[in-house]
């Protein structure tokens, strides 16, 4: 098993309250690697941090970290809103809510939001397995009557 560097998870906190949780789209790059993609990054040397995904009612992406220049880190995830929301309000109501409880991501599960949050009328929940060198989760959101808005799955860990 590889070892996980010690300060890691700190930095995807960082990196993630710096980059969609906590600046949405004004985190994006003006011209992204990828011709069609959005991508957000941030950089705290030893480490770059760098996320790119296509879509936005139904998105795929990819997280990565890099050391030195080299990817050590990745983290896959495909999701969004349910297919039948077509009320740009709801819509936009369910990335500011997601936006918020990403705001909450630990050092000790730095994946995506916390295990709960509660909002708005809204329920995050995030379910995950593993730890920072291996993973995989699913989060979900819904009304707080239940009725379900959202869900994404991802996976990842260290890189060997």
């Amino acid at each position: 098993m590889p070892s996980v560097p010690h300060d890691l998870a700190a930095f995807l906190v960082e990196a993630k309250r710096h980059t969609y949780a906590g600046l949405d789209d004004d985190a994006t790059v003006a011209t992204p690697l990828l011709t069609g993609s959005k991508q957000l990054g941030h950089s705290a040397p030893p480490y770059t941090y760098r996320d790119i995904y296509f879509g936005m009612g139904f998105f795929v992406g990819q997280e990565t970290v890099a050391r030195d220049d080299r990817i050590i880190w990745s983290m896959s995830y495909s999701g969004g809103a349910r297919a039948d929301i077509m009320d740009r309000d709801v819509f936009l109501a369910i990335y500011k809510f997601l936006r918020q409880a990403l705001l909450g991501v630990r050092a000790e599960e730095p994946f995506r939001g916390p295990r709960l949050f509660e909002q708005a009328g809204m329920v995050y929940r995030n379910e995950v397995e593993g730890s920072l060198d291996r993973f995989h989760g699913v989060e979900t959101i819904a009304r707080d009557d239940g009725a379900p808005l959202y869900g994404l799955r991802y996976s990842g860990g260290l890189l060997r």
